[in-house]
């Protein structure tokens, strides 16, 4: 069918939730990891995928789809954690093991996601990063990666790498920079800091301190749509005065993975310590963020029965029955 490709975005993973915001045209990609909340491999595939299949979507449609999307937005179903990051326990594991090429291999899939979300997929879209909670690491890359970030007041993010005798290396000097010089980038990276949200609002990085959570970003699609034409055009002349570039974020992550196979013992030891930190604040993991989650977007034309995002047949139009206990 043609809105297969829709399907495809909407469609149930393992550790992303995704729902599709009509009122506002958007797309949110909330990370719902299984057990820390860190980018494993599993979310990083599903981030890309879901990114390849608005490409595609858009490509299916001649750029004008059925179902306009003119924002994406990655968020966190975790409460008070959008995302710590690269993932600590396979990173020792392949340093211990002098994994190279598997280290890069991650690595890759890494700027993979982060490249396309900085460019805004190529598309006419908006790309959005609703941080709430801690962002270290690569989810503190990943939210500079989007075009606007939107932060509640208790967020935090920085690079912790240097306490273990490392770099951010997926992303964050060449985002970093772009917003505020380089002198103050590799000041930013090598001091290790934990910033609040207002001090990142006044360097310029966070665009908007969110005051009552996603109605804040809400508010933000809103106004923003208003002016969208603008916008874009506006943001089409940043990416052509200060673009990012693939090769560079693929030379610089080649350097990281060359300085973590040098990495000594006793950082591997620091390393530990920042996993054991994690897990234990995750340890009320099973308290998630609800996702607002609509999959009713009306198709025209649908003969049943008929088969959901999910795959689900379903047999009858379940929003003409009255009687709920009817509906197959």
């Amino acid at each position: 069918m043609v809105y297969d490709s829709f399907r495809d975005i909407l469609k149930e993973r393992e550790e992303l939730s995704v729902r599709y915001d009509k009122e506002n045209a958007a797309v949110w990609c909330y990370f719902n990891p299984k057990s820390r909340s860190c980018f494993s491999v599993t979310m990083l595939k599903e981030i890309y995928a879901v990114q390849r299949a608005i490409i595609k979507y858009f490509h299916n449609f001649n750029m004008q789809p059925k179902y306009p999307i003119r924002y994406f937005v990655l968020a966190s179903q975790i409460q008070d954690t959008f995302n710590f990051g690269g993932d600590l326990n396979l990173f020792s594991e392949l340093i211990v093991q002098k994994e190279r090429e598997k280290l890069l291999e991650y690595a890759t899939l890494c700027i993979d996601t982060v490249y396309l979300n900085a460019v805004s997929l190529n598309l006419p879209i908006t790309t959005i990063a609703f941080v709430e909670g801690t962002a270290l690491g690569g989810g503190f890359e990943s939210a500079l990666s989007s075009n606007i970030i939107i932060a509640n007041e208790e967020a935090r993010m920085g690079f912790p790498e240097i306490r273990f005798n490392l770099f951010p290396g997926m992303g964050a000097y060449s985002l970093l920079a772009r917003f505020v010089g380089s002198k103050t980038a590799e000041e930013m990276i090598a001091s290790g800091k934990i910033y609040t949200a207002k001090e990142l609002h006044q360097k310029g990085i966070v665009t908007e301190i969110a005051t009552d959570g996603i109605e804040s970003v809400e508010r933000f699609m809103k106004r923003h749509s208003k002016l969208f034409n603008g916008m874009q055009a506006i943001q089409s002349v940043k990416k052509r005065y200060q673009g990012i570039d693939y090769d560079e974020l693929m030379d610089i992550t080649k350097i990281w993975v060359e300085a973590a196979l040098k990495i000594t013992d006793k950082d591997l030891k620091m390393m530990k310590k920042f996993v054991a930190a994690q897990e234990q604040k995750n340890i009320g993991f099973t308290k998630r963020v609800r996702t607002r989650q609509d999959r009713r977007v009306g198709l025209d034309n649908i003969s049943f029965p008929f088969k959901d995002y999910s795959g689900n047949v379903i047999l009858q139009d379940r929003r003409k029955i009255f009687d709920r206990r009817l509906c197959s």
